[in-house]
């Protein structure tokens, strides 16, 4: 392994992309840590420490395994990558029903880069809304409205007199340098993809996990006893964490053989003459991938299940009505079956959705037809077409039912055994799978490189 790694760095071109994504991560993880002017962390740490995993304190920390961000610290790059997603996620759905958006889709490179511009917009658009109704909630989940705020907004002695106009103009600032920090992420990650090595959104997202699972990990040693559990002091015992144990080797060794697991269709070229020579007749296969949308519809339908709950909390919190903390409880993560069964029928449909979109049959049975391959058994054309739609159809009910299992099943384990929904996702869930898989990857791409200078690949024995 030493001298794989020692290979990496002696060829010119990919140590240099190495080295770049590397910096562009740490300049992530840095300004991640930047705080927002005139906010008392130190009184942001103790709420969050107070409430937990209910409340706000547990809807942020959901939200920022899948979006890059420290929403529980409020800092510059406080909103994460999640915006973008979100933008991306719009166009995509309005491509399919939208005609001037599927026109722009079929253009090729130049309606891809018109879409990202109009995505970029979006991107900005929301992230105003989303910083805004973000720090307002964020200012407002102290018993006197101001729990974060720091003393300099205060008119008087009393925490409760804020001077409004200087909040409201730390409050445009503020809304200002969170959509300026999503637009520099989302550049980054923009960067990482022309320069660097891997997908740049993915990597930010594997590196927000990454850099979450220790404190996770110290939390769940910190509660742990060398004794079964006591449910009545609510302490984690050995069983516990023999299942997250089980949970983490089981999530790494599936993920691994569903990112690996193909379909092989078995394909031949046709026989032709050129001279006295014989070309074609050899057969070959297509492989078409399980999992072809990745952990895209894992990261889809978390962020739509999110908006449900922050809405219905926001109104019961502005209303003071007890139907709209129903609302909100039904919508919490692992609290309800409803919850659980909106998650599964997102993921499938979203699996179906990205599948259809990075795999087009009409497509690949035209090449196919082009360069005189065909299917035995199945005529060129439209009988091609409609097989390898049939056996994608099938192959993906199989990869999302797997992201459903992995994805739910945490849930389950946390609920059961009282571990925070952050220790169970990163070590035996969703966070774990988009870090594997984000991790694969970015080792397949760089394999790519070194089979081209006729190295070894890093999964090679």
């Amino acid at each position: 392994m030493l001298e794989k790694v020692r290979v990496l760095f002696t060829i010119p071109e990919l140590r240099t992309k190495i080295l770049l994504t590397i910096g562009l991560l740490a300049v992530f993880r840095v300004g991640s840590q930047i705080p927002l002017p005139m906010i008392d962390q130190v009184k942001v740490q103790e709420f969050f420490a107070s409430q937990g995993n209910e409340g706000v304190a547990g809807l942020l920390q959901q939200v920022s395994v899948f979006s890059a961000s420290t929403l529980s610290q409020i800092t510059i790059f406080g909103l994460g990558i999640m915006p973008y997603i979100s933008a991306s996620i719009i166009f995509q759905l309005l491509g399919t029903v939208w005609k001037p958006l599927e026109e722009l889709q079929k253009e090729g490179e130049a309606g891809r880069k018109k879409i990202n511009e109009y995505t970029r917009y979006a991107t900005v658009a929301l992230c105003i809304v989303q910083s805004y109704f973000y720090l307002a909630t964020m200012t407002g989940v102290g018993e006197n409205g101001d729990s974060f705020v720091n003393q300099a907004f205060w008119t008087s002695a009393e925490p409760g007199n804020i001077d409004k106009s200087l909040y409201w103009g730390w409050a445009v600032v503020a809304v200002a340098i969170m959509t300026c920090g999503t637009v520099f992420l989302m550049w980054l990650g923009e960067q990482i993809d022309e320069f660097g090595i891997g997908n740049g959104i993915s990597l930010l997202i594997m590196a927000g996990i990454l850099a979450a699972m220790p404190s996770a990990l110290l939390e769940l040693l910190q509660n742990t006893k060398p004794e079964l559990r006591n449910f009545t002091r609510g302490e984690f015992g050995i069983e516990t964490i023999v299942v997250l144990a089980i949970l983490f080797v089981a999530v790494i060794t599936g993920v691994v053989f569903i990112m690996q697991g193909q379909r092989k269709i078995p394909m031949q070229s046709a026989k032709h003459v050129r001279g006295r020579r014989v070309y074609g007749g050899t057969r070959q296969f297509l492989p078409l991938r399980i999992n072809q949308a990745g952990v895209m519809p894992i990261i889809f339908a978390s962020s739509l299940l999110l908006f449900p709950q922050f809405v219905f909390q926001a109104l019961a919190g502005w209303t003071k009505s007890e139907t709209m903390n129903s609302l909100a409880d039904v919508f919490a993560r692992g609290q309800s079956f409803l919850y659980i069964a909106c998650y599964i029928a997102l993921i499938y449909f979203f699996c179906y959705f990205w599948t259809a979109i990075t795999f087009n049959p009409k497509d690949v049975s035209e090449n196919l037809k082009n360069f005189g391959s065909f299917i035995p058994g199945y005529r060129p054309g439209r009988r091609t077409e409609e097989y390898l739609e049939k056996v994608m159809v099938r192959i993906t009910y199989v990869g999302a039912g797997f992201l459903a299992l992995v994805a739910v099943i945490p849930t389950l384990v946390s609920t059961e055994l009282g571990v925070s929904p952050q220790v169970a996702s990163f070590y035996g869930g969703t966070g774990l799978l988009i870090a594997v898989s984000v991790a694969f990857d970015l080792v397949q791409k760089i394999d790519s490189h070194l089979v081209m200078r006729n190295y070894k690949g890093l999964i090679e024995g």
